[in-house]
């Protein structure tokens, strides 16, 4: 890999070189780095199941969205609870919730499932999204509720570290998003301001946390959802991380 590592600790403060605002299209006009979220937004959620659904059978889908939404849950119940758990660990509570409400599902299939989740699929506008954006000079990251094992295995087996300056978790802040700490982590990490940085995400709630936060943000609406949030709303919605460019 070239240049410097996404994943060492990143440094801020004197001797720290600073980045000019870059050359962009007019969806990132004056930005100096671009910030993304990474489950669902950089990598699919669903590839996991999707890689085993034959063998999970015609639950499949409705299996796929129970352990992700409980994931998502548990996060949330936690900060609000002002508790931190890895997200990893949610990730098999979830997983093991999933097969509880779920009996038909095999259960020998838990260890290929998380096996996969650690290595989820990227889009395929993924990777060259994120070289074109640091081919115009802007620095791009990842901010996760991800712990950082998960993030290094996730972007190594996508092959998308080459083209990342950053790849930051909540760990840091031991706090999940929304809380403002978690997105204060990436401020620090590449010395920016909040309204330098455009934060992208696929999960409208991350969109919202991040608005409140002073980010310029950016939904990747893929399914055409409906928006909500109504007074956190995003500076632009786009149908895929190409539009970007």
């Amino acid at each position: 890999m070239n240049g410097p590592d996404p994943f060492a600790r990143c440094q801020t403060g004197p001797g720290v070189p600073s980045f000019a605002m870059a050359s962009s299209g007019p969806l990132l006009s004056g930005v100096r780095a671009v910030v993304f979220d990474a489950y669902g937004t950089l990598f699919d959620v669903h590839s996991a199941v999707a890689r085993h659904a034959a063998a999970i059978g015609p639950d499949a889908g409705r299996f796929s969205e129970l352990w992700r939404g409980k994931q998502l849950e548990y996060s949330w119940v936690l900060s609000l609870a002002r508790r931190y758990e890895p997200f990893w660990t949610l990730t098999e509570r979830a997983l093991d919730y999933a097969f509880a409400r779920f009996p038909d599902v095999d259960r020998r299939l838990r260890p290929a499932l998380l096996e996969a989740y650690r290595t989820l699929d990227a889009y395929g506008d993924a990777g060259p999204t994120l070289a074109a954006l640091r081919a115009q000079g802007l620095r791009t990251g990842i901010l996760s509720n991800g712990d950082p094992a998960m993030l290094e295995a996730a972007v190594t087996s996508a092959g998308l570290a080459g083209s990342l300056d950053a790849v930051l978790s909540v760990d840091a802040a031991q706090v999940f998003k929304t809380h403002p700490r978690a997105y204060d982590i990436a401020l620090t990490a590449l010395s920016v301001a909040a309204d330098e940085v455009a934060f992208v995400s696929s999960n409208r709630w991350d969109i919202a946390g991040a608005t409140a936060s002073g980010f310029r943000t950016i939904w990747i609406n893929r399914a055409g959802l409906p928006d909500e949030y109504e007074t956190l709303a995003p500076r632009a919605v786009v149908g895929s991380l190409k539009e970007l460019l």
